[in-house]
This record gives C-alpha cells, structure tokens and sequence, in this order.
C-alpha cells in the first residue's frame, strides 16, 4: 500500500497518519464541515469534506469513504476506533470495492460483536465464563427463571454494542422486570437490537484486557495486559500497563486464553480480549474488541511496538516479525484520557473553546491529540481532548511522572478530567494498587476536588505573599539613606 484513507477523525486519524508517514505511505484524510480546520486535515497528504458535522452525515457514510477512497487512488483504510471501525458490515462493503480494510475480517468481527457469539465461540476453548445466561433471553419469565438459578446480584447486558449501554445491575427479584425493560429499550435504542442476556455481578472486579496480534497465516501473540479498571459510566478514565496485580503465572494463563479467543475466530490484525478479574484472581471472559483500542499507546510504551505499523504490515499480508518468547515488558505506562467533562458535576460534558492549550512535554511525556488552543469542542462527537501517556522505569515513576505532566498541561475554557485523574493517582488506594472498577464510588465525591484546589490556592497566596514582602524589603533604604548593594556586584 502506498496511499491509505483514514476514516477517523481528530487524535487517532494524526497517530495512523504519523505511522503511515514513517512508512513512507502517503495519507488522505476524510472530514466533516465541524473539523475543517483540525490539525489532522491539515497534516494530511489529501483531505476531502464528505458531509455536515452530525456523524450520520458525514464519518459514518460507508459508499461515501468508499468513494473518495478510490478517487484519491487510496489502497486502503484504517478506521481508527469508533465510528465505523467494528462495523461489518462497512469491513465488507470495502472488500467488495477490491480495498484493503486495515482490521479483522468481517466474519470475525460478526462473531466477537455480538457478546452471545463471542462467548459461544470462546466456550470452545474452555475459556472461563461468568455464570449466567446461555443465550438471549426471550421473555421476563425466562429471566425470571435464570435469575433465581444465577442469584443476587447479577447483570443484565445487551448482545451488541457496548459503553456501557443496555446494561443494568439488578439487586433483587422485585426490580428484575423493570430492570430487564429497560435494558431492551435502551439496547433497541442504542444498538437496533434489543437482545440480552444474564450475567452473575462479579464484586468489586478489576478490568483486565489483553492486546493479541494476529497475521493471515495463522500466527498470534498477546503483547500483555492493561488495568482499565478506573471507570466513570461503564467507560475507562485511567489505563496502565501492565497491571500491578498479575503475577507472571497468571498474566500467561490469562495471554494464553486470549490467543485462544482469537484462534476461535481465525483473527488478524491487532484486538483486545477483556476479562473481568475477582478479589481471588479468578478471571472471566468479557468481550473482544476487534480494533484498535483508544489505550493502546502504553502497550506501545512497555513492548516498544508501533501498533498501527503492526496493522498495516499484517493488512499488506506480511508475516509477524516476532515471536511470543521475543515479546518482553519494559517499565511502566500509564495514560489519562482528558474529556472536557466536569468531574464536579458527574462527569457531564462541558465543551467550548480551549481558550488556554499548552501540552506537557519532557522525558517520558506523551500526548496524542487533535487540537489546538482557540479551537472549539464540538458538539457532535466524544468530547476527549487528549490521551496523556507518561513511561517510567517503574511504576512509582510513571505515576509521579504523569502528576508533574498534569500540573504542566494548562487548559482553560471548558472544565476538563485532569483534577479527578490528579486525585486518583494520588489516592492511596490507586498507588498501592489495591483497586477496582468500584474506584469512584467507594473513594469519590465532588466537593473532594474544590477542598484540593482551595488548599492549593491558600499555599499559592501564602507564597505570593511571602514573596511580595521579600521584594519589599530589598527595595528599602539602609540605615544612613544607602541603598542596599548586590551582593553580585560586591564579589565581582
């Protein structure tokens, strides 16, 4: 390939950008009227407007990306994540059109999408499973039926999608009804599928995913794990790799079966197999995500690997270059997803212009984003601004490390993540990794952040003061009406 269509947006349509322009291949970018003057547009070899700023109008075209993708003379596309990019449909779709699709084939992303398959499929390789439903639910009754069999707590989920959506935890049998309504109705709503299914509630679970790459003759590995287990929503907030709990035993035990996970759809490209991992290290099969994950930049930071070149070479069918035995874990990563949301007001986006943008920058310090100060936050897409990664030699560094990147990224406008994601590196809880998804609930609460910048604000009136009354004291005469001399002129 020596032209690719990036059928993205914003920060992850600049990273593919910047691997496709070390490889040497040329890129055309694909936007909507909202993102003319993104930085990403601009860092392309060919941009084109495909449509108005709603994404039904513009980034989820399929015939439309089809299109410009064959008039720019463009090989393939990479879809990034969202949008388009665990669509079979549009996997196919650029199939037919004699494209490459930088990703899985369709049928493996038809198998992993829908949660019932997925699990259907993993079954095979004996990969532990939640206890729970076999498949859809068909009616209350059956829920009913399987709720009394599951117990107490327990999940009800949506078959497709995810984010959170069409899910519902259920405390007791009164509320099981209601609970399960509304899980169809939001699962028809967000997915145009009201499928479900049951699930035991694990407590207090941590999230574990593990990245596998997989080429077309048959080869796959797992670069590791990531934490992913501080959430607000259902959604990450904080990642890191690799995870302060897995010992070697289990991070191989857990590997293993995420490669197997893989083998059971005949997978290639770079996918993520989740697990959900109790207070006893015991770990059950999630979910498979078949693209490229929003935190892939710290398995990038441990392993040394360029992801996105990984998913090329594989989609050009190149063979993969290394084996699991020449895989090994560097350092530590850690990366904060920074969302224009307010922490204070339970995470609800809070978008405008960045009036203030300075990037953090120094040893160890990455950021990956697609704006530029005076820029505007749209309204019609995932409000995230930016990924701060930081590396370290160990974990005790990357986590002082991304404190510092923090207090260094200035950003004024809209209220953004960075206080709450500098308040859970610094919580006991976090640093001694004695942590779960639960994170939030447990140790959070508004008002804990206006007490940390108030205490913050004291110390800097406290320091400006004592400043002031220095400056003040050199600038008065001595005693006989002589002006005090510079002790740099007096040892000269």
């Amino acid at each position: 390939m020596k032209k690719i269509l990036i059928a993205n947006r914003g920060e992850i349509a600049l990273r593919v950008m910047r691997s496709c322009k070390e490889m040497g291949i040329a890129t055309v970018a694909v936007f909507s009227e909202a993102d003319r003057s993104a930085p990403f547009v601009r860092y392309a070899d060919e941009a084109v407007c495909i449509g108005p700023a709603p994404s039904n109008q513009s980034y989820l075209l399929m015939d439309k990306i089809i299109e410009v993708c064959k008039t720019t003379g463009a090989e393939g596309i990479h879809p990034g994540y969202g949008f388009l990019s665990e669509n079979s449909e549009f996997a196919q779709r650029v199939k037919e059109a004699g494209l490459i699709f930088i990703g899985p084939s369709p049928e493996a992303m038809d198998m992993m999408g829908d949660k019932l398959s997925a699990k259907a499929a993993a079954k095979k390789y004996n990969i532990p499973m939640v206890p729970g439903s076999e498949g859809a639910i068909s009616s209350v009754e059956e829920g009913k039926r399987i709720a009394a069999a599951t117990g107490f707590p327990l999940l009800i989920k949506a078959s497709a999608g995810g984010g959170g959506k069409g899910m519902r935890i259920v405390e007791k049998m009164d509320d099981f009804e209601e609970q399960m309504k509304l899980a169809v109705s939001e699962a028809t709503s967000a997915f145009g599928d009201g499928a479900v299914f049951i699930e035991r509630y694990v407590a207090g679970p941590r999230h574990i995913e593990i990245q596998v790459l997989g080429d077309n003759h048959g080869n796959i590995v797992y670069l590791f794990e990531r934490e992913c287990s501080i959430q607000r929503r259902h959604q990450k907030v904080i990642e890191e790799a690799p995870s302060s709990v897995l010992t070697p035993e289990l991070r191989k035990r857990m590997g293993t079966c995420a490669v197997d996970v893989a083998k059971a759809c005949q997978y290639s490209g770079a996918g993520t197999v989740e697990f959900l991992l109790d207070e006893n290290h015991n770990f059950y099969f999630l979910e498979m995500n078949t693209r490229l994950q929003v935190e892939h930049p710290v398995t990038e930071m441990i392993t040394g690997m360029d992801l996105v070149k990984e998913q090329i070479k594989i989609a050009r069918g190149e063979k993969l270059s290394f084996r699991q035995e020449d895989l090994h874990i560097h350092g530590h990563a850690i990366e904060i997803r920074v969302y224009a949301e307010d922490p204070a007001n339970q995470f609800l986006p809070d978008i405008g212009n960045l009036r203030t943008y300075r990037r953090p920058q120094g040893p160890g310090v990455r950021v990956d984003d697609g704006f530029e100060e005076g820029m505007d936050i749209p309204i019609y897409y995932d409000p995230m601004i930016a990924k701060l990664i930081t590396y370290g030699k160990d974990r005790a560094e990357a986590i002082d490390r991304m404190i510092r990147a923090i207090d260094d990224f200035q950003i004024s406008g809209p209220e953004t993540t960075l206080p709450f994601c500098r308040f859970v590196l610094q919580h006991e809880a976090f640093t001694s990794g004695h942590f779960d998804t639960g994170f939030i609930s447990r140790y959070f609460k508004p008002e804990m952040l206006s007490r940390t910048e108030e205490k913050e604000e004291e110390i800097a009136a406290i320091f400006a003061a004592y400043l002031m009354r220095n400056e003040a004291r050199t600038k008065l005469p001595e005693a006989g009406g002589q002006k005090p001399v510079s002790r740099w002129k007096a040892n000269r």
